[in-house]
């Protein structure tokens, strides 16, 4: 008689494609398939998260029909009420589906479906890639969550009478570290794309355009870099999507400091580390940025970074070692950053190769499966 999988499911909640999916999806390749059964459910059964999904050849389900939330807006209210609502409802579906275990991948994920896998007596592995400060980490998870999984040492909840910490385990989102990019090739054909001069400097800024990630912030940095040297050929580039009143409002923004010609919006660009590879430098002005995958991804094809030091970015860089790190919210910290990497080749390839030789020792995609189906096994063996 063979032995019983264990299922988990893994709910995805939202039509927006980021890193959240990129490593939960990894996971999911990984998994050890004599032991754990995955089964995927949809809110929307179409978009870039279910292509994702068909691109790996994976199955998917779609869940019933449940509340709308939109990436980066604070829940809470009417939403929190109505979550609750809906919860028996979902807690029915997720016993029809036989599962185990219910992994919540983000907070939106965490919002809708940690509360009906408690009711349906499933296990909870409540995921925070988000703030430690974030109302549902401090308030839902003690009393959701079987286990926590933090994305770094920052996003971990904080100690306290009402905290999930002593359920919490760090474990760095994966990578594939034997990726390779022709920095050349990629390069080109972001010139040619938009019509640019050879010796022109590419900088990119990638992620969601939300206000976390400090869209306007990147344009004054380039408005402040083109200050610094107005004959220089620059063209500051925006990789991702957001919200139509965000997009528009950076454009906007990028007009009134004087730099619409050399600011562009790229949109959602797929795989991220090829068109990475191909801006001489990555800039990562988001605040409190738990792990942002941008950064090990520039590590691993050869694109020196300058971050904030802020949230878990100090956890990937050593300033001056593997990247530079600047105040947060100062364009012009940012801009003298990017500067000094623009003018000094030795720095960017000493910079480069030391990252890239951090990265492949830190953050494989192997390490990262076996401590997740760890914490699974003991979930398991604990409430079993």
């Amino acid at each position: 008689m063979s032995k019983k999988l264990t299922r988990i499911c893994y709910p995805y909640v939202g039509r927006e494609f980021g890193g959240s999916h990129i490593s939960s999806l990894g996971l999911i390749d990984r998994l050890d398939r004599q032991r754990f059964d995955p089964v995927i459910v949809l809110q929307h059964p179409d978009g870039p998260i279910a292509e994702a999904v068909a691109a790996r050849g994976l199955t998917a389900v779609a869940s019933p029909p449940t509340m709308t939330l939109v990436a980066g807006r604070p829940f809470g209210g009417l939403a929190g009420l109505r979550a609750v609502m809906e919860a028996p409802r979902l807690a029915g579906f997720l016993r029809s589906l036989g599962v185990d275990i219910v992994h919540c991948n983000d907070g939106r994920t965490n919002a809708l479906w940690a509360l009906p896998a408690r009711l349906a007596g499933k296990r909870v592995v409540w995921h925070n890639r988000g703030n430690p400060r974030a109302r549902g980490l401090r308030l839902a998870a003690p009393l959701l969550a079987h286990r926590v999984v933090s994305v770094s040492r920052f996003a971990s909840p904080n100690p306290g009478i009402l905290s999930a910490a002593r359920r919490n385990t760090v474990i760095h989102s994966p990578f594939d570290t034997e990726v390779s990019a022709d920095r050349a090739e990629a390069r080109e054909t972001i010139l040619r794309e938009l019509n640019l001069p050879g010796d022109t400097r590419l900088v990119g800024t990638f992620g969601a355009i939300i206000p976390r990630k400090r869209p306007r912030l990147f344009v004054e940095a380039i408005a402040a870099l083109r200050a610094r040297d107005p004959d220089r050929p620059l063209m500051g580039l925006l990789f991702g999507t957001g919200p139509k009143r965000e997009m528009r409002a950076v454009a906007a923004h990028a007009e009134a400091c004087g730099v619409a010609d050399c600011v562009r919006l790229m949109g959602f660009r797929s795989p991220g580390d090829w068109w990475i590879a191909g801006c001489e430098v990555l800039v990562v002005p988001a605040v409190e940025e738990p792990f942002g995958r941008t950064l090990i991804e520039a590590m691993l094809v050869g694109t020196p970074i300058v971050a904030t030091r802020s949230g878990g970015n100090p956890e990937a860089i050593e300033d001056g070692v593997t990247g530079l790190l600047v105040p947060p919210e100062n364009a012009e910290a940012l801009a003298q950053g990017t500067d000094r990497l623009l003018r000094d080749d030795a720095l960017r390839k000493t910079v480069s190769h030391a990252a890239r030789a951090q990265a492949e020792h830190r953050y494989g995609a192997g390490p990262h499966a076996e401590a997740v189906m760890a914490i699974y096994d003991e979930l398991l063996a604990r409430h079993g």
